[in-house]
């Protein structure tokens, strides 16, 4: 796996998960929600913080605009009023990426159209994410890869053909790629999420930085997600599940946010090496509770040993009782008395 740059971090085998806060459309359309957001985030372990900007016009026929859209979720009696309420200005972009970085975390956005990609370049976001309703949009990915900046790719909806000819689009670009295994439902169901893809990625593409993009209930098939080899994983960010709006009820509360990022970090400080060794910190306990070849008779200088003199115990401070059978016709080279523990320097080796 390669070593990446986004943001103002590192991304890649040895360095830390990028664990990004997908606040998308939860903040209402109001600026002063999404700051909060933003805040929340940070302060729970973020790196980055993630929007969704939308060209809206651009997106939606005059059919998809003028929809019904009528149910609790809903901020407008079509879909293209609903989509409009919950779109932020540019100058409330500029203003967020400002209060992000007083934040010291990512601001990004998922451009869903050529003209949010041109303003998001124009705004400086380090890095574009994919959203995954445009993995097949291959022209909004090449105009995307022309920016010459990092990219993450979210598979949701998509089988392996798919995935492949969104990646074969970029390369010809040669910009550092990110992909990340998703389910694009809301909340997804544990059967559906195949968490075994990220290994199938990770084997298919040595190149991208893979990652995980979950839309699941609770925290623990992201940790999984990590301990598979995830080194980028983003989760949707609430204020509160139960607010208006489609995304809430798959998303994460400041709190539970808190307890996943530090789980992660946990889970990235257990994974430790491949080498198996006793730790320094099992020294003490192993002298305490391993065993030791002990004496169970007295044994006098020059006797020779057989198995009938010797059993095992504690504490493990002398031979190992693995290297007991090594014992056998050795001659002792003091006296010792019984019950106690062998040591090298009491055997004529």
């Amino acid at each position: 796996m390669p070593t990446l740059q986004l943001g103002s971090q590192n991304v890649g085998e040895s360095e830390p998960t990028y664990i990004i806060a997908e606040i998308g459309i939860n903040h209402q359309g109001e600026v002063e929600i999404a700051k909060k957001l933003i805040k929340e985030a940070a302060d729970a372990g973020a790196n980055a913080v993630k929007f969704q900007k939308r060209s809206i016009m651009r997106i939606l026929t005059h059919e998809g605009l003028e929809m019904p859209y009528d149910n609790r979720n809903s901020f407008g009696k079509t879909y293209g009023e609903h989509k409009k309420a919950l779109e932020l200005s540019e100058s409330e972009y500029q203003e967020l990426q400002e209060f992000a970085q007083e934040h010291q975390v990512d601001f990004i956005a998922s451009g869903w159209d050529e003209e949010s990609i041109d303003f998001l370049d124009n705004l400086g976001v380090p890095f574009y994410k994919m959203a995954s309703a445009d993995l097949t949009n291959i022209p909004l990915l090449i105009h995307t890869a022309k920016k010459n900046k990092p990219m993450i790719l979210s598979t949701g909806m998509a089988d392996m053909e798919m995935v492949e000819t969104a990646v074969n689009a970029i390369k010809p670009y040669q910009v550092p790629l990110c992909i990340l295994q998703c389910t694009s439902t809301y909340p997804s169901v544990f059967e559906e999420i195949n968490l075994g893809v990220i290994k199938t990625y990770q084997q298919s593409y040595p190149d991208a930085v893979i990652g995980y993009s979950g839309h699941e209930l609770g925290i623990a098939i992201t940790e999984a997600a990590v301990a598979l080899g995830a080194k980028i994983v983003e989760r949707h960010f609430t204020l509160d599940r139960t607010m208006k709006g489609g995304d809430h009820a798959a998303s994460l509360e400041p709190g539970g946010f808190s307890k996943l990022v530090r789980d992660i970090r946990h889970i990235e400080a257990a994974m430790g090496g491949s080498t198996k060794e006793v730790q320094e910190s099992e020294a003490p306990i192993f002298k305490k509770l391993a065993k030791s070849v002990v004496s169970m008779v007295a044994l006098s200088s020059g006797t020779i040993l057989s198995r009938d003199m010797l059993t095992t115990k504690g504490p493990g401070t002398g031979i190992s009782p693995a290297r007991l059978d090594d014992l056998i016709g050795k001659t002792i080279a003091k006296d010792v008395a019984a019950d106690v523990v062998l040591k090298d320097e009491d055997i004529n080796w």
